[in-house]
């Protein structure tokens, strides 16, 4: 067969199972597939041919296995995720000569699952961005158009599944960083519930509000995926206990019984026209198939780009402290004293975009301030979870945009990090409720770009989530494959 990268992860599947084709053909195609795509968009690091040519081979020679529902598949997972014998570089150059001893969770569960990790995806400096122009080995280009960003900051990984690299990956969503980049690129992405997915192996950002979820270019391959990864795990003392539901076959639904809740503070945003546009027109097929759709009010929403900053950039100073030049990654040449030593290292190592929330972060734990912003932050925090739960007693679900705006030309925002950060609006406060969100593509603005709509559950309930969001995606017309061209 030819193009085998055009697949899906479960036709994919279903065809290494059938015999159709070999793992080792669909590896050596997604691989071709990456090399004939990356000048163009920058979405991997790190590519794993060698290691993934010699996994598709093993898995070959003992065969397919369907108990193993990932059994020879491509995936890709975000360069925060680590990887035994691999440069593990967060986007960062602290950490650029970075080799790995262990696994993440998640990469030991994929690998038990049978997929064969072809690549280290691209992101925003330690997961700190919304464009993935903030990586220190360049940034990453949207495949719908290579002059604009593909959202971030698990940017690259959206990019790689969106342009069909792999049929799936895995990023890190801490703020809106699987959920909007895959909004702006056209593929779906899910943030589990926080503790859904361990974090175990993978470089912290905000320990509370990091997530660890899947891209894909449908729901149910997406269930796939979570299903893989999902559950406890010693290692994590986060990961919840709680049983993981069985996200492949889920309860049968209805989009006629279907309520979606419209939060008012999200929907009456100012929107770009191509936006605006295309979200009008998917509640207007939403309720053309039946959905009911109700508006609702979270009040505490508009502290939330406020209380989230506070919160993520205190907990970004805590773990970003480790890297100090001493014990791995960058050191700063010919220094004299360590406190010189740690000065040069972080300041050279560290970008803008880092250094700013880490200042930030020390500036609000500080004595005499903790009280003034970071509790007051939790405090918040904790409002927004109560209004949400309090908004789904009257709906199923809850139904807002993903960004204001559709993928915009490099650089716009670099100088303005304000206005960058308020465009996060719509997808931080599902991080600060510890709850799911599923983000899907509902159409192309009139400017060729895709536009992203997300569907938000009750905790631990990706199962019904997931199924939700397999029904609406079908109200939604296809908005097929970009065709990446180079860079002019």
């Amino acid at each position: 067969m030819s193009e085998l990268w055009r697949l899906g992860l479960g036709q994919a599947y279903q065809g290494l199972l059938a015999k159709d084709f070999t793992a080792e053909e669909l590896v050596l195609d997604c691989l071709d597939r990456i090399k004939a795509t990356e000048p163009a968009i920058n979405a991997c690091l790190t590519v794993l041919d060698e290691q993934a040519i010699q996994q598709a081979k093993e898995l070959d020679r003992l065969g397919p296995d369907p108990q193993r529902p990932l059994w020879g598949v491509p995936l890709t997972v975000k360069d925060v995720f680590s990887l035994k014998g691999a440069p593990t570089t967060a986007g960062s150059k602290i950490l650029e000569n970075y080799l790995c001893s262990y696994e993440a969770t998640v990469v030991q569960r994929l690998r038990q699952a049978g997929a064969v990790i072809c690549a280290k995806t691209n992101c925003d400096e330690f997961a700190m961005g919304s464009s993935t122009e903030f990586s220190a080995y360049g940034p990453t280009s949207n495949p719908w158009n290579t002059q604009r960003v593909p959202g971030g900051s698990s940017g690259g990984a959206a990019a790689s599944v969106a342009a069909c690299q792999t049929p799936g990956g895995f990023g890190t969503d801490t703020g809106g960083s699987i959920r909007q980049p895959a909004a702006l690129c056209g593929c779906v992405g899910l943030k589990p519930t926080y503790g859904r997915v361990s974090r175990y192996g993978i470089i912290a950002y905000g320990s509370s509000l990091d997530q660890a979820g899947p891209f894909a270019r449908s729901v149910k391959d997406c269930a796939r995926l979570l299903a893989s990864v999902a559950g406890p795990d010693g290692l994590d003392s986060t990961a919840s206990t709680i049983p993981v539901d069985d996200y492949l076959n889920p309860a049968e639904l209805d989009v006629k019984q279907l309520t979606l809740g419209l939060p008012k503070e999200l929907w009456s945003a100012s929107f770009s026209p191509e936006v605006e546009t295309v979200l009008q027109e998917a509640k207007t097929l939403l309720t053309k198939a039946g959905v009911n759709l109700k508006e609702v009010s979270l009040p505490s929403l508009k502290y939330s780009v406020a209380s989230y900053y506070i919160l993520a950039s205190a907990e970004a100073s805590t773990n970003l402290a480790r890297y100090d030049g001493v014990r791995y990654g960058y050191r700063a040449p010919d220094r004299s004293g360590l406190a010189e030593l740690y000065l040069s290292s972080r300041s050279h190592g560290f970008g803008p975009e880092v250094q700013r929330r880490i200042l930030l972060g020390t500036f609000v734990l500080s004595s005499g301030y903790y009280d003034a912003y970071f509790r007051k932050a939790a405090q918040v925090r904790r409002l927004i979870q109560q209004q949400y739960d309090a908004a789904l007693e009257s709906c199923q679900f809850l139904l807002a945009p993903v960004s204001s705006i559709p993928a915009w030309p490099f650089g716009s925002f670099t100088n303005d990090p304000l206005t960058i950060y308020q465009l996060d609006m719509m997808t931080l406060p599902l991080n600060l409720a510890g709850a799911p969100g599923l983000s899907l593509p509902c159409g192309l603005g009139a400017d060729g770009l895709p536009v992203g709509i997300q569907i938000m559950g009750r905790a631990f309930d990706e199962s019904a989530l997931l199924k939700a969001g397999s029904l609406i995606e079908q109200v939604f017309p296809p908005i097929g494959t970009p065709e990446v061209k180079a860079k002019e």
